[in-house]
């Protein structure tokens, strides 16, 4: 690597760096207004006062109403909440016992489901998605019936960034008065999220995602859905998430959805611009790649790709050592290579799975890095093509 080049971040949808100005708005709440937001004294009284502050501001970019919102620690335990805890009291409501999903939803939502399965009875219903990553809704229709307790589909997939079609999912849904959870944890600040428009009873999200602190999200909840809370021990969070709230890093990821949504627009248009980019140049310059997800329906920031003949490990090891960082879109569990779930379920079987590759941009991301890029990713794939056999 070049020692006088910075490095370059292309992860960014696995996490995002903590952006100064809200690590300025948290840092009072820290040893300054440090009281309890239960207490009723002027410390707690400050504290709840900086506690609603944030919630109102979440539930003005969503359309939501404050109380609609649930603060979690983070995405994981949003969908876990969200899918237990309606499922759960729908089927103590009306006896529904059917969950309807995607064979691409994240292993927060699918390993939840298959608990629910083996613990509580219930029916998993995983819908298919076609080469691009994307749900049919005629699909859906075929499989609800009064049975079904939830409806949960994803609003973007991390993997490979094709964006669902929730908002006709969300009318379906309601034709029925079945409830439609969404993870939209890739798709905050990257896509209008308003949840009227989407029509979905509860939706997940993530700060992490979004230039916030990590460990906190939230979790919209419909008022008047039926919901069993995961967590119990308390009244926080209107009963409906124990535990006394970790107001800094809420006040976080309040300043941080603030200022992303504040040039939401201007930050999408530069994104896409670059991802068309580097999607250009990857297919058209590098042997077999080809784009992964729908080149339509996606995700502004996202890019991903598999090169047939090459393992991801080759490439990210390659790339790394240029100062690029990036990830892969199969996963490696205790040293052993699993295809990807995502894309198997699009049809993409190993070996070409394993040379799986996902750029993620951000909105301070620049041109001449999408092209050091490509220039390093082509100087990589060659050298591995000379230099290593095909990978069978």
């Amino acid at each position: 690597m070049n020692g006088t080049r910075s490095p370059i971040y292309m992860d960014h949808s696995a996490t995002t760096p903590v952006w100064p100005e809200v690590v300025a708005a948290m840092q009072p709440l820290f040893h300054e207004m440090y009281g309890n937001p239960s207490s009723i004294h002027a410390a707690g009284r400050k504290a709840h006062a900086s506690l609603q502050a944030a919630r109102q501001g979440v539930a003005r970019h969503i359309g939501a109403r404050e109380q609609e919102i649930v603060f979690t620690s983070g995405g994981s335990e949003s969908d876990n909440a969200a899918v237990r805890g309606i499922a759960l009291a729908r089927k103590a409501q009306c006896g529904a016992k059917r969950i309807i999903s995607t064979v691409i939803e994240h292993k927060a939502i699918l390993e939840t489901l298959e608990d629910l399965a083996h613990l509580h009875g219930f029916e998993i219903v995983l819908l298919p998605v076609d080469a691009t990553g994307r749900v049919d809704p005629a699909d859906l229709v075929q499989c609800l019936n009064d049975e079904t307790a939830l409806v949960s589909i994803m609003l973007a997939n991390n993997e490979v960034g094709t964006v669902q079609p929730v908002a006709e999912i969300g009318v379906l849904c309601q034709a029925q008065g079945i409830p439609l959870h969404t993870d939209a944890v890739q798709a905050l600040t990257k896509l209008p999220v308003e949840v009227d428009a989407l029509g979905v009873a509860a939706l997940s999200a993530s700060a992490h995602k979004f230039h916030g602190p990590k460990g906190v999200g939230f979790l919209y909840l419909r008022q008047g859905t039926p919901f069993h809370p995961l967590l119990t021990g308390g009244g926080h969070e209107g009963g409906r998430r124990a535990g006394t709230e970790n107001v800094p890093l809420i006040c976080g990821l309040a300043t941080a959805l603030d200022l992303n949504m504040a040039g939401c627009t201007e930050s999408w248009a530069h994104m896409a611009g670059l991802r068309d980019r580097l999607i250009a140049g990857v297919t058209g310059t590098i042997e077999d790649a080809r784009l992964t997800g729908s080149a339509t329906h996606r995700l502004p920031h996202h890019a991903s790709f598999v090169i047939p003949g090459l393992e991801a490990e080759a490439m990210l090891i390659g790339l790394d050592m240029a100062g690029i960082m990036a990830s892969s879109g199969s996963a490696c569990t205790s040293g052993a290579q699993q295809p990807s779930h995502v894309l198997s379920a699009m049809g993409i079987h190993p070996p070409d799975s394993y040379g799986a590759l996902r750029f993620s941009l951000g909105s301070d991301t620049r041109e001449e890095e999408i092209e050091f890029l490509l220039e390093q990713l082509v100087r990589i794939t060659r050298q591995l093509r000379i230099a290593l056999p095909a990978f069978v």
